[in-house]
């Protein structure tokens, strides 16, 4: 047997390895630590160095742990079921003025007059809106996907990016990430009540709020539930946590929260929320799906679990429809 023979004799049996061995549930962990800040980006890459010796190699570990925002995509930017914009509004209290990505329904529009034309508004229909939360580094593709998503299903979805005041998500989480740490965090949150009240006042709203947000944007879903309860119809956090201790008694739903039996650090947060929740007779609906990581409806990366993602979401959906569309 040559050399070469040897070599690729030798990277057949790591490929198998690989594809055979899960990677280790600490992986996951260390990304999630590192993705908060609790560990630095030399720490992580150190310790996913240390499962080499288990036959994986960096390039698998962290193809699998950080995001591939071209998986992210469900439904296209020129979808011709919904129409996209970046469109700017007013935060006095927060940074002054925010940016936003607003997608519209197609059913809410006019044709346009000449072929190529953008569509107007058709001011005589309304549809419900919700506003889409990121994460803790801006306003990145696949929060855009689930805007989109939510349009596709006939509602007004506007996803505010935290970043504008720096110029906006960057193109990368990892200069996302340190951009949103830079920022002062009650001039973020009170950007997003400035983008929640906008939304809800939209001329062709039909009066109703909800909102979605995922990890940093589940927190802020909680932070919305505590702050304007009276204007929030409906909020799903997903793996997010809960509010400051002396906002939570004002919290009273509709919430229907979204947890990752695997997701340790939130869910620790859980228990004193529920007792709160509960003295305050809040309408509220959680549920902890076993098995998968924070981060799990998030399809850019190896923590996706399709089948979760689709339950969760389905009953994010029938949850939206019954509050914000009932009567």
């Amino acid at each position: 047997m040559t050399q070469q023979d040897k070599q690729a004799v030798a990277e057949t049996s790591q490929m198998s390895v690989q594809k055979v061995q899960p990677i280790p549930q600490e992986a996951f962990d260390w990304y999630d630590e590192y993705a908060h800040g609790i560990i630095d980006r030399r720490e992580f890459m150190g310790r996913l160095a240390g499962l080499v010796a288990l036959g994986f190699t960096l390039t698998t570990l962290t193809g699998a742990l950080m995001p591939n925002y071209a998986f992210a995509e469900q439904v296209s930017f020129n979808d011709p079921s919904i129409q996209a914009s970046y469109v700017k509004f007013p935060s006095p209290n927060g940074y002054g003025e925010g940016r936003g990505y607003l997608v519209m329904p197609d059913e809410l529009l006019l044709a346009g007059s000449a072929a190529g034309e953008p569509k107007t508004l058709d001011p005589s229909k309304k549809a419900a809106v919700v506003l889409v939360v990121h994460e803790n580094r801006g306003l990145n593709p696949y929060i855009e996907d689930v805007a989109r998503r939510l349009a596709a299903q006939g509602y007004i979805a506007f996803a505010p990016d935290a970043l504008y005041s720096l110029g906006g998500y960057p193109g990368n989480d990892d200069a996302g990430r340190a951009m949103q740490s830079s920022l002062d965090r009650a001039k973020i949150e009170q950007d997003f009540i400035a983008a929640a009240q906008f939304l809800k006042s939209h001329p062709q709203s039909n009066g109703k709020l909800g909102a979605v947000g995922f990890c940093f944007g589940g927190y802020i879903v909680n932070m919305l539930a505590a702050t304007i309860p009276d204007e929030l119809n409906a909020g799903v956090p997903f793996y997010g946590t809960p509010a400051a201790v002396e906002l939570r008694s004002r919290v009273k739903g509709p919430l229907m929260l979204q947890f990752a039996g695997l997701d340790q650090r939130v869910n620790d947060t859980w228990a004193e929320y529920e007792t709160q929740l509960k003295a305050n007779k809040a309408d509220y609906v959680a549920y902890l799906y076993p098995n998968v990581n924070h981060g799990f409806h998030n399809d850019s990366t190896g923590r996706y679990d399709k089948a979760t993602a689709e339950l969760a979401w389905a009953r994010s959906l029938a949850f939206f429809d019954n509050r914000l569309r009932g009567e």
